[in-house]
C-alpha cells in the first residue's frame, strides 16, 4: 500500500509497505479523511519540538473500519469513525488522576508513533469513536476541535463572562465555539484580513488589534512567542490566560503586570475525554465545521503540493482525501 513519509524536514517521500495486521485489542481501518494540522507544518520546518523523523504524519483522522474482533466499545465492521490519536500509558500518575493527556509516556498518531498518511492502519479500539451521521471531513476535524474544547474546559470559564481569541486559525475558531457554548461572550482577535473575513462570515466578532480591550479570559491561539506574551495585557485583574498554541521558543511576560492583576496562566495540551461530547454536539447541530474545509489534496499530490500548501491565500484548513484503492498496481 501507499505510505508518505517526512523523512527529515522539508523531505517527503513516498513508499510501498507490506499491509498492516491487526493485533490484540485493534481494528484495522481504511483511511478516509486526513486534517493536514499546523503542528504538520511546523514539522515539515523542522520547528516542532515533539517530532521526531522519518515519520508518518497525519493525527486529525477519519476512517471506516474494515474488521474488529467483539469488544466493549461497540465497534464493529463498516463504522465510520473519527480516531483519537492519543495514546496513553493508563498507568503513570497523571493517567491515574485521569489527565491521560499529559501521560508520562504518552505517543501521539502522526508525531510520536507513525499517523494516517497511509492507506490502512491497525488502531487499538479505545480510540475509535463512530457516528452514522457525520461525514468524513468531520469527523477529521474532531480531534481539531478538542484542542479548543479541552482549553476552555480548562479555563473554568463561566457563562457570561467575557473571552478573548486570539487567532482565527482552526484551533482559534475551535476554541471560540466552545467558549460561546459555555455561555461566553466571545471576541476573536485576527490580524490577517481574510482569516478575519472568515471568522466574520461565521457569525464572529471580531477586531484587527488589540485595541484596549480587557477580557475575564484570554485564549492565545497563535504559537507566537511575541504575541504570547502580549496577550497577558489584555486580560482583566483576576483574570485567566490560556496559551492554547504552544511555540518553542522562550515567552518573556511582564512579570508586575502578572502580580499586580493576579492573573492565572494555564497550559493546554492536546485534549481529554472530548471526543464522544464533540460528536454529540456535531451531531446535534449545536456546533458546526461547516464551510471550514477550503482545500483538498490526494494523498497521492501531497510531497509535492505539501511546501506550498500553508502559502495558499484563502486556506483555513486542508483535508487529505484517500484513494480507496488501498493496494497498489505492480506496475505503479
Amino acid at each position: 500500500m501507499r505510505q508518505i513519509i517526512l523523512k527529515s524536514p522539508g523531505n517527503f517521500a513516498e513508499r510501498d509497505v507490506e499491509l498492516p495486521s491487526a493485533g490484540a485489542g485493534e481494528a484495522l481501518v481504511r483511511m478516509e479523511r486526513i486534517g493536514v494540522c499546523g503542528s504538520d507544518f511546523h514539522a515539515f520546518a523542522g520547528k516542532h519540538p515533539a517530532y521526531v523523523y522519518p515519520r508518518v504524519l497525519g493525527h486529525e483522522l477519519a476512517c471506516t473500519v474494515l474488521s474488529a474482533p467483539p469488544n466493549e466499545f461497540g465497534i464493529s465492521e463498516g463504522d465510520r469513525c473519527a480516531i483519537d490519536p492519543y495514546v496513553n500509558c493508563g498507568e503513570c500518575r497523571t493517567c491515574r488522576m485521569g489527565r491521560t493527556n499529559c501521560c508520562e509516556r504518552l505517543e501521539v498518531l502522526g508525531v510520536h508513533r507513525d499517523g494516517g498518511m497511509q492507506n490502512l492502519m491497525a488502531v487499538p479500539l479505545r480510540l475509535l469513536h463512530r457516528s452514522a451521521r457525520l461525514s468524513f471531513e468531520e469527523l477529521a476535524l474532531v480531534e481539531t476541535l478538542g484542542i479548543g474544547a479541552h482549553a476552555v474546559k480548562r479555563s473554568g470559564i463561566e457563562k457570561g463572562e467575557t473571552a478573548m481569541v486570539v487567532g482565527a486559525g482552526p484551533i482559534g475558531l475551535g476554541t471560540a465555539l466552545f467558549a460561546r457554548e459555555a455561555g461566553a461572550v466571545v471576541t476573536v482577535i485576527e490580524t490577517n484580513e481574510l482569516r478575519r473575513a472568515f471568522a466574520e462570515r461565521l457569525g464572529w466578532n471580531t477586531l484587527s488589534s488589540w485595541s484596549e480591550i480587557l477580557t475575564d479570559v484570554v485564549f492565545d491561539a497563535t504559537g507566537s512567542a511575541s504575541v504570547m506574551a502580549e496577550s497577558l495585557s489584555h486580560v482583566a485583574a483576576g483574570g485567566k490566560l490560556v496559551f492554547v498554541g504552544l511555540t518553542s521558543d522562550p515567552i518573556s511576560l511582564n512579570d508586575g503586570l502578572f502580580h499586580k492583576r493576579e492573573v492565572t496562566l494555564f497550559s493546554s495540551r492536546n485534549s481529554t475525554n472530548q471526543f464522544p461530547r464533540i460528536i454529540r454536539l456535531l451531531e446535534e447541530g449545536a456546533i458546526t465545521v461547516q464551510d471550514w474545509v477550503t482545500d483538498r489534496l490526494s494523498l497521492a499530490e501531497l510531497p509535492r503540493e505539501f511546501a506550498s500548501l500553508q502559502a495558499r491565500p484563502k486556506l483555513i484548513k486542508a483535508v487529505v482525501e484517500m484513494e480507496q484503492s488501498v493496494v497498489r498496481n505492480s506496475e505503479g
